[in-house]
């Protein structure tokens, strides 16, 4: 395109004016000649018609056709080159003589409703020109001039005139001036040539050079000697490229030097390589045995530390001196301390590493505060601080996400908040940023008035083993890990976590998550229409923990009257509640009087003791207050109280469970896993009169075709057939083809609940299964009405039967939870110890298999831990149930066996706990 650019502008701006000079005078000369010819011809026109009409007055006035045809023959021969036709019509509009004749004379004549004109008329047609000229006797001119023109007229003449002769002179003249300007340019475009080869000629060769000069030939020069400024670009570039022939045998010299350079420092970034391999692999082996270190001394820490913290607290139940229950505290504050760090380390090692996956199960998220409250309300209440609480109203009770990680997060929290913190108020809000589809944005603010952080200290937190002043490990102890933790923790929640303080004026630590809704219920609904419009008298003396129980009483629908002290008169209320402050509890006689007062104001009077003062509630209950709750108070208790006084924490008294009538069903339940199969069989069959076992898919079916089911209770992964692939066969069967099948499965994933009833199941039931959502699965899919027995929802609140006070609910080394395989097991002792036999039954199979994949062998692990996860679901033993889960999640991943051998070893070692724990609950049988 460069080539041709130049000599293309040199040929337009020379052509271009010749063109349009040439265009517009032609165009002019033209136009003039073709009106000109117009004009000419109708003139001669006239100059014809005019004399004739004149010269056949006379013949007209005397009606002699012969004198008038005569006249019009010889006009029509003399130019008969222009002439067509020449016609005389009469005053009556109608032809008296012609020349020639023609085929339509209507076009030659005047209209007939129109008075013939006074003068000469012309009209032009596509190839004819036609006048036409009134006949007037001479001597009756007068008559015209008084206006009496159709008396003088005698008729008039109609003249046609051939138009091609005209047309073709004006294409004639056209031709001729294409024909000059054809020549114009002709000449331009002659000198334009010219032009273009003295100047873009030598342009292009110079171009030429230069692409040469770029593409390496550098003694490329220009010959030849060139006019004007060419010649002085030509020297120009002829001096250039004698330059770069210089600069680049310089360049050259310098590259083989750089290139020797480069090939020295390649041989030694290779040598680093290799030895940076090297380091790697020990780095990776390194790594790997610090993970099974710390795998082996979790346990060998663990295990002695449980022992310690557990006989410490059985010797400190005995007859003990006042010394020894002093030496017997310090002992157990020491042993959890160092429990504490180890933990800590054991939790920041597996962030580093990655390994720390996070639980997404449904849970209570208000249960969860609300425990971690209870935990760490002891040690703020000693020091004389407010603990508060305050949640959202919009956040859902049910969610979906891990507890125990946000459990920590806020123990990290509120622990230091309570740490470095004096005097005042220490408050937890947790508000709803955001909500799209089924996740949920939240925000969480923990805020005290305690010792702050300066702005140069600010900038060392979050860094591990370090804080804001190493002063402060010496005064309030700590590893300086709990805020690396939860920054880790915060963001694999998809959250983020920051802070503002100021020295001496206290600190806000705030942290956001990511959690998903969930409709599964979590906790049993609270009735509380029987509060609405009772009136309450609210005695708080701390503005922040009144203004939350305030709102949670008024969001529940009652009328609240707050005072920061008893008032003297008051109108009456149904209820008054009255919260002691930790900073400033009365003593027994004031606090008595303070409870006499509030009587004259209500019936029923509610106390809310710091935990650090428990022991008063046997004083006032015995005294006749209607019940006691520790502080901060959480409201679902708080409305447990109000409608149920005699649940108090100083007397928890248990409503029997009523049996439940046998309902004439039959239901089928498929699960590949004995212990759980054992469970839901024992459960089902406090139900239901019958109940078919199958133990995997094909099974299910075999059962599906010979009877017909009420309802079927469908495991999701089992072998030879699994539960999707069942329950769409069992579909295809005529007996149960309209069967509800409810999907029971451990994986509480987002998700798995829409994808379980795409794929055709009609429920949806986690594991471990609750007592109270099997009733709702049975409200749901069964006529309660039809069978005359009381629906779930009529039936009053039961509690499972309580453990005698004599047998340990927490095995010594921490590794059972017999109160949970109590709950599990619908409060069956008897089918709790059967199901952790079979789990003990089951462990040795599974530790074989570990130790043979630990070994080198070939063993897929994924089956026995996945099966050895459902059986610890219903077992008690939350410590194994998490381990499996974590290995069954990265064996889910396909993660090299070789990565997670410390969490195999650890395995190991908790099943061997498991064993050793077990003995006090079997035996205890």
């Amino acid at each position: 395109m460069t080539k041709y650019g130049l000599r293309a502008r040199v040929f337009t701006l020379t052509l271009a004016p010749t063109l349009i000079i040439g265009l517009l005078l032609s165009g002019f000369f033209t136009i003039n000649r073709y009106q000109d010819l117009e004009t000419q011809l109708s003139v001669t026109g006239n100059n014809i018609i005019e004399p004739l009409a004149i010269a056949t007055g006379n013949g007209m006035s005397t009606n002699n056709r012969e004198s008038v045809r005569y006249m019009i023959n010889y006009a029509h021969r003399k130019h008969s080159d222009i002439i067509r036709t020449i016609a005389v019509f009469d005053k009556n509009n109608e032809l008296f003589v012609t020349s020639n004749f023609h085929r339509n004379f209507e076009y030659l004549m005047f209209p007939a409703d129109e008075p013939f004109p006074t003068n000469t008329r012309l009209k032009w047609h596509d190839n004819a020109l036609v006048f036409k000229t009134p006949i007037i006797v001479e001597n009756d001119f007068t008559n015209l001039n008084r206006g009496d023109e159709n008396d003088s007229i005698l008729g008039y003449v109609a003249l046609e005139i051939d138009l091609s002769a005209l047309r073709l002179q004006q294409y004639q003249e056209m031709f001729t001036a294409a024909l000059v300007l054809s020549l114009g340019l002709a000449i331009s475009g002659i000198f334009a040539y010219k032009l273009t080869k003295e100047v873009t000629g030598p342009i292009t060769d110079m171009v030429d050079m230069v692409d040469r000069i770029r593409r390496g030939h550098i003694d490329t020069r220009i010959e030849g000697r060139m006019i004007g400024e060419l010649d002085t670009l030509k020297n120009g570039i002829n001096a250039m490229a004698i330059s770069l022939s210089d600069y680049h045998g310089e360049m050259q010299q310098s590259i083989d030097q750089a290139t020797s350079d480069l090939l020295e420092t390649l041989e030694q970034l290779e040598i680093q390589n290799v030895e940076l391999d090297i380091a790697k692999k020990r780095a990776q082996e390194a790594a790997r045995v610090k993970s099974e270190f710390l795998a082996n001394m979790s346990h060998e820490l663990r295990t002695p530390l449980n022992g310690v913290i557990g006989f410490t607290r059985q010797m400190l139940k005995t007859q003990l001196t006042t010394s020894q229950r002093d030496y017997l505290h310090t002992i157990e504050k020491s042993a959890n301390n160092l429990l504490t760090i180890i933990n800590d380390i054991l939790d920041f090692s597996k962030l580093e590493a990655g390994k720390l996956l996070l639980e997404n199960i449904p849970f209570d998220f208000h249960d969860s505060l609300d425990e971690v409250m209870r935990l760490l309300a002891p040690s703020a209440h000693e020091k004389g601080l407010e603990l508060t609480l305050k949640v959202d109203h919009r956040v859902p009770f049910g969610l979906i996400g891990d507890p125990m990680r946000i459990q920590q997060i806020l123990t990290n929290l509120i622990g230091n908040s309570v740490k470095f913190t004096e005097r005042g108020n220490i408050d937890i809000s947790v508000e709803l940023k955001s909500e799209r589809d089924n996740a949920i944005d939240l925000q969480f603010m923990v805020r005290d008035t305690g010792i702050g952080i300066s702005e140069r200290q600010q900038a060392q937190l979050f860094q591990a083993f370090s804080q804001a002043d190493a002063s402060i490990s010496r005064r309030y102890g700590g590893t300086g890990l709990g805020l690396v933790i939860t920054q880790k923790l915060v963001s694999q929640m998809e959250g983020e976590v920051g802070f503002t303080s100021r020295l001496h004026q206290g600190s806000t630590f705030w942290f956001s998550v990511r959690l998903m809704k969930t409709d599964l219920p979590v906790s049993q609904p609270l009735d509380i229409h029987s509060l609405l419009g009772k009136k309450v008298l609210l005695i708080e003396a701390n503005m922040q923990a009144a203004s939350i129980i305030q709102q949670n009483l008024i969001r529940g629908g009652l009328h609240v009257t707050y005072r920061s002290t008893i008032p003297e008169k008051v109108e009456p209320h149904d209820f008054a509640i009255y919260n002691l402050t930790p900073s400033n509890i009365p003593d027994l006689t004031q606090l008595e009087a303070d409870i006499c007062l509030l009587e004259q104001f209500a019936p029923q009077v509610f106390a809310m003791l710091p935990s650090t003062e428990l022991a008063l509630s046997e004083h006032l209950l015995a005294r006749g207050i209607s019940g006691c709750l520790p502080k901060p108070v959480a409201a679902r208790k708080l409305f447990e109280l109000l409608m149920d006084p005699d649940i108090s924490t100083s007397n928890l008294s248990v409503v029997p469970s009523l049996p439940n009538p046998i309902a004439p069903l039959r239901i089928m339940a498929v699960d590949d896993n004995p212990a759980n199969l054992k469970l839901i069989t024992a459960l089902l069959k406090e139900r239901v009169e019958q109940v078919d076992k199958a133990t995997n898919g094909k099974q299910a079916l075999e059962y599906a075709t010979q009877h017909e089911y009420d309802l079927i209770f469908m495991d999701i992964q089992m072998p030879e057939m699994d539960g999707v692939t069942a329950c769409k066969e069992i579909r295809k069967t005529p007996l149960n083809a309209e069967t509800p099948i409810v999907a029971v499965t451990a994986h509480a994933m987002a998700g798995e609940r829409e994808r379980l009833l795409s794929e055709g199941m009609d429920d949806y039931l986690t594991k471990p299964i609750e007592e109270h959502i099997l009733e709702q699965i049975f409200a749901s899919w069964i006529d309660t009405s039809a069978l005359n027995t009381p629906t779930p929802e009529a039936e009053p609140l039961q509690e499972p039967p309580s453990q005698p006070s004599s047998e340990p609910l927490i095995s010594e080394n921490g590794s059972i939870n017999w109160s949970q395989a109590m709950q599990q097991s619908a409060g069956k002792e008897d089918l709790a110890q059967d199901m952790l036999q079979m789990l003990l039954d089951y462990m040795p199979e599974v530790e074989l298999l570990v130790n043979e994949a630990l070994d080198g062998k070939d063993v897929d692990l994924w089956p026995p831990i996945h099966k050895l996860h459902g059986s610890c679901a219903y077992s008690g033993v939350p410590k194994l149930k998490k381990l499996c889960h974590d290995i069954e999640t990265l064996l889910k991943q396909e993660t090299p066996l070789s990565d997670i051998e410390p969490e195999l070893f650890e395995l190991v070692d908790e099943m061997n706990n498991v064993v050793k724990a077990s003995q006090e609950f079997l035996v205890a049988s």
